[in-house]
């Protein structure tokens, strides 16, 4: 039972207070299974706190194939500092997607996944979703490295002009007018903290 607010204020203790009311998803894990969460995180997924409990975290995922992929994301961080983020695409009860701001701690730094906590904002507000195919992927990740679309053309083996049909899309998809306000709608992060799903979509 989660302590009360007076309780907390009267004896000081402001740990199960702060876990249960923190204003971002918190749930601490083991190899991938959840273990506790908080209401807020519950809330996020749409789902009751005791129904996650003990559920592995492939039910919060688009896919089964995504879950499987994104596991050695962040380990070698995990392993080396104790910490990781990145931000991707999760699936609420219903299947709606939507972007989250994800942060992990972990406590065996051996073995990573074996037990963690992590934090899971929701950054829909400000980052609608939207499913990119395999070949606005890497027109995008292409043009984060700074190459032309040319070069692009070159490495991709296609025309320059495809490569402008593939841009003027990912324009329309985030209702930019250029390249630079592309990489700012996706929050401007680096493509290596952006989630993709082994069909080519951005998670």
């Amino acid at each position: 039972m989660t302590i009360s607010v007076e309780e907390a204020y009267a004896t000081g203790d402001f740990v199960e207070l702060a876990f249960s009311f923190a204003p971002v998803g918190i749930v601490v894990t083991e190899n991938r299974v959840i273990r506790d969460c908080n209401d807020t995180f519950a809330e996020m997924f749409r789902y009751e706190r005791a129904a996650l409990k003990d559920s592995t975290f492939a039910i919060l995922y688009p896919t089964q194939e995504e879950f499987t992929n994104i596991r050695n994301r962040g380990v070698q961080e995990l392993r080396e500092g104790n910490f990781y983020w990145d931000e991707r695409v999760m699936m609420r009860r219903g299947g709606e997607m939507f972007w989250c701001r994800v942060r992990g701690h972990t406590f065996t730094p051996e073995d990573p996944l074996q037990r963690a906590v992590w934090s899971f904002a929701d950054i829909s507000d400000t980052r609608p979703y939207h499913p990119l195919t395999r070949r606005e992927r890497e027109v995008f990740s292409l043009l984060a490295e700074g190459l032309t679309s040319k070069e692009i053309a070159i490495k991709l083996e296609m025309s320059n002009r495809t490569v402008e049909v593939h841009r003027g899309k990912l324009l329309k998809k985030f209702g930019v007018s250029n390249t630079a306000s592309l990489f700012q709608s996706l929050g401007a992060i680096g493509t290596r903290h952006i989630y993709s799903a082994s069909d080519g979509t951005v998670r």
